[in-house]
């Protein structure tokens, strides 16, 4: 900002991703698809499922739910590049994701609080059958501006942290740096930097000395 602080993240076009089994209702999943996709043409929504049927079923949804969209022709664009994955099971779906990093992931599955707890790169996930994505930028609670195209791996997403600035502070006994010492010298001597060394050896040989008295 012009004040100086740090109040973003890279972001880009907006994009979901729905992790779903034979339980999830196609159609919702073709409504969480369509809502990130009529953002703008440049959004991505994907769908992970191992089931088969779900994913024919929310093709045909997608396209029944198109009609009388008021947004439809940004949202068909989306869909060009929007994809609808059929993996072999659930953890395919996971690994996948994590690897993706969605701003968005939904998960609809009959163990959705189970499988969240793998989950390692997201901006914002949306747990269960009726936890749709527009619940996050109107109603939640939680903070809607997140890190995309792929960043989740990197970034999370705004909070009280990211106007806050962190120091860190450390004190180290006598004892301790007998401990530590040693490994320190071993670290500086491999990255050739000897004063860095020194600044150790000289406070153990002092310690040494003075103990010998």
């Amino acid at each position: 900002s012009t004040e100086r602080v740090a109040i973003d993240m890279p972001a880009g076009p907006s994009e979901v991703l729905v992790i779903a089994d034979a339980t999830a209702n196609p159609v919702f999943i073709a409504a969480d698809l369509l809502s990130q996709a009529e953002h703008g043409a440049d959004s991505q929504a994907v769908l992970l499922t191992c089931d088969p049927n779900i994913l024919e079923e929310t093709k045909k949804e997608l396209e029944r739910q198109l009609v009388g969209l008021p947004r439809a022709a940004t949202a068909k664009k989306a869909l060009e590049h929007s994809r609808l994955i059929l993996l072999e099971d659930i953890d395919r779906c996971i690994a996948f994701s994590n690897m993706y990093a969605p701003e968005h992931l939904i998960i609809q599955t009959e163990q959705a609080e189970e499988l969240c707890e793998k989950v390692q790169n997201a901006g914002s996930v949306f747990i269960g059958h009726y936890t749709p994505e527009s619940a996050g930028d109107y109603a939640s609670g939680t903070n809607h501006t997140l890190p995309t195209n792929g960043f989740a791996r990197n970034y999370s997403g705004v909070s009280l942290d990211s106007y806050v600035k962190m120091l860190t502070f450390q004190h180290i006994d006598e004892k301790g740096l007998e401990r530590t010492g040693p490994s320190i010298e071993r670290m500086a001597e491999e990255e050739e930097l000897a004063a860095h060394k020194r600044a150790v050896t000289l406070r153990l040989e002092h310690i040494k000395n003075r103990k010998s008295k």
